[in-house]
């Protein structure tokens, strides 16, 4: 069962994120305050953290800081909803980025997806009929034989198959990859999933989207 410490000064919002996770089979860890949530970093080990930016002592920022050296991937859930904000927030680290209000399964969601990415879930992630991705290692086979993949091309792999049948829109895929703001170039978006794509035989399933980007159909 995976853990995850929620860090939120307003306790309604942390009551509420803290039932959804805990609903879904996480366990949870609340810390009112940047002071609480480093103190608990120390004593305890955690999967993931929710950090709030905007907190009494030590802000968000500090705490992903905290968290990188530690090892334990953060999603920012916060009321800083500017673009700046969000992209100096992934720019630092940061696995997301969730802006108040929020949907509750959104949450759920993001939550699987960073700890899957991270390898803090199952290690192996499939595609049948052949495809294996041991997240630890890094090693993807085709059958029975290893496949080399670039780091980005690794990266797209993952996030096609941690969004299945998903339509996935080139900035977003741009952004979460590369970690920079999209400017509507999407050549280099393209060239990397074409070879990604030729390299495990999903010419087929990995299609373009037309006017969106691309989604892999299972």
């Amino acid at each position: 069962m995976n853990k995850i410490l929620i860090v939120e000064d307003e306790a309604p919002i942390a009551k509420l994120v803290r039932t959804a996770l805990e609903g879904a089979g996480y366990r949870c860890v609340w810390a009112r305050d940047g002071a609480a949530a480093a103190d608990r970093l120390e004593q305890e080990s955690f999967d993931l953290a929710l950090l709030d930016i905007m907190l009494p002592g030590m802000d968000g920022y500090e705490l992903l800081d905290y968290c990188r050296t530690l090892d334990v991937p953060v999603i920012f859930l916060t009321a800083k909803g500017a673009l700046q904000d969000r992209v100096r927030g992934l720019r630092l680290g940061a696995e997301d980025y969730i802006t108040k209000p929020f949907e509750l399964m959104e949450l759920l969601a993001r939550v699987e997806t960073v700890l899957r990415r991270c390898g803090k879930t199952g290690r192996i992630l499939e595609l049948p009929p052949d495809i294996r991705v041991d997240t630890v290692s890094r090693v993807v086979r085709r059958g029975e034989e290893a496949v080399a993949l670039t780091a980005k091309e690794y990266d797209l792999l993952l996030l096609f198959l941690q969004n299945k049948n998903v339509a996935l829109y080139r900035d977003r895929i741009y952004e979460r990859v590369w970690g920079e703001l999209y400017l509507g170039d999407s050549r280099t978006v393209d060239l990397h999933i074409q070879r990604m794509r030729r390299k495990l035989g999903l010419e087929k399933r990995l299609v373009a989207v037309y006017k969106v980007g691309y989604r892999l159909e299972v």
